[in-house]
């Protein structure tokens, strides 16, 4: 599991800079599901998910079969 630390306000801020010059990536990230401090993100838009200073995001790729 690779760990990075980064700021930003929104999800979907944090999305643009983890993902940015990483194509491969951003198609895996395109099609998973996130989780902030352990709380599913669901279908809210990303650049509603506030991130608050020393928050924790996983990024869940999709998984085989479902």
């Amino acid at each position: 599991m690779a760990e990075e630390s980064f700021e930003a306000a929104t999800l979907g801020e944090l999305m643009t800079k983890i993902t940015r010059d990483r194509a491969e990536l951003a198609r895996v990230v395109s099609r998973s599901s996130f989780l902030v401090d352990g709380t599913p993100v669901g279908r809210r838009p990303h650049d509603e998910v506030v991130l608050g200073d020393g928050v924790t995001v996983e990024i869940l790729p999709p998984f085989a079969g479902g």
